[in-house]
């Protein structure tokens, strides 16, 4: 059977870098250091440091959950109206985008309105 390919050029062996040549015992050493790293769970890790919430925001931890669901709801509400009016000024792609974005901002709304309706105080 006749080959369509040429057979690939003849070349020598690739030349030897002497720089790249590394110790044994460093090659072993980075390669301990790693495996414990991943590998073993007792290895003395450096410990991961608590998270400090900001204090920027905080909700009084005294208020009741009606209170919150009351300002949920507000805020969802104020956001829909934004995003319907900013749908208004825009066209093509961005409209269609900004109004799921006021849909899915209602749907949270109704949603925070349910619970208000289901909740008893007390």
């Amino acid at each position: 059977m006749f080959k369509v390919t040429p057979n690939p050029p003849h070349t020598g062996p690739v030349p030897y870098d002497a720089s790249l040549d590394l110790a044994p015992k460093k090659m072993k050493e980075a390669a301990d250091r790693a495996l414990n790293f991943y590998l073993n769970p007792g290895a003395q890790k450096e410990p991961i440091p608590s998270r400090n919430p900001s204090s920027t925001f905080l909700i009084n931890p005294a208020v009741n959950d009606e209170t919150l669901l009351v300002q949920a709801y507000d805020s969802l509400s104020s956001a829909s109206v934004m995003a319907s009016d900013f749908a208004e000024l825009m066209e093509g792609p961005q409209r269609k985008r900004m109004l799921l974005l006021q849909q899915l901002i209602t749907m949270g709304e109704m949603a925070v309105n349910r619970v208000l309706d289901n909740h008893k105080p007390g």
